[in-house]
């Protein structure tokens, strides 16, 4: 029996590790468009309406966050952080700028999972 619940946890955190890792992968993607300038990314932020600084603090935070999900002691603080700016965003799409909230609504549910099961591992 206890190889079993030995064999699920090891499949739990695969799992948790590789949802991470892609998490990460997004996030940094994402976070150097916006520090990068891309003319799309300045385009967006131009039409949220509270300047350049704010895509420049939203990239550094989504760039340092997603380091975060990949170093085992501060995971479920990088994840809780993208949760919350995936709120923003969600908000963001649906209120100020339009477009489809999907992306935003996935990257949210995965740092939750992220967010909930690291803090339970705490």
């Amino acid at each position: 029996m206890t190889t079993l619940v030995a064999q699920q946890s090891r499949t739990k955190g695969a799992a948790l590790w590789t949802l991470q890792i892609l998490t990460a992968a997004m996030f940094l993607f994402a976070g150097t468009l916006k520090l990068s300038g891309a003319p799309p990314m300045v385009e967006q932020f131009g039409v949220i309406g509270l300047g350049q600084w704010f895509r420049y603090f939203t990239g550094a935070l989504e760039v340092a966050s997603a380091v975060l999900l990949l170093i085992p002691a501060t995971i479920a603080y990088g994840a809780a952080a993208l949760a919350v700016t995936m709120v923003g965003a969600i908000v963001t799409h649906l209120f100020v700028i339009g477009g489809n909230p999907l992306v935003a609504i996935l990257l949210l549910a995965s740092t939750a999972t992220i967010a909930w099961a690291r803090w339970s591992d705490r």
